[in-house]
């Protein structure tokens, strides 16, 4: 089984960034880190077994192609779509977030 490159678009970058300065305006430094260390472990999952996430939100979004994976201990999910070379990550949303009502369409890069 080969990896794939998992490449963030601008807006989960920036969903990342948001949620790493939650934990750490709520005095959490070892809650950011432990949330980096759960993200890298979700990308490399994705990018070995793409297929595997949930397409519950793709039917709900309307987005054909759209799969979620969760971050382990943190309420996170990792919105992506599987690319011929590459796995395509377009959000990373808190799981108790109201999804369908919060969605943006991503960027274009």
């Amino acid at each position: 089984m080969q990896r794939r490159p998992v490449i963030p678009r601008l807006q989960a970058l920036r969903d990342v960034d948001d949620a790493v300065a939650h934990y750490l305006v709520e005095d959490a430094g070892l809650a950011a880190l432990g949330f980096i260390e759960a993200l890298a472990a979700a990308y490399a999952h994705i990018g070995l077994q793409p297929a595997a996430g949930s397409p519950r939100y793709a039917h709900e979004l309307n987005l054909p192609g759209l799969r979620c994976w969760p971050m382990g201990r943190y309420p996170h999910l990792v919105f992506y779509v599987e690319r011929a070379d590459h796995v395509d990550v377009w959000r990373v949303l808190h799981g108790r977030r109201d999804i369908p009502a919060s969605w943006q369409l991503p960027d274009a890069t």
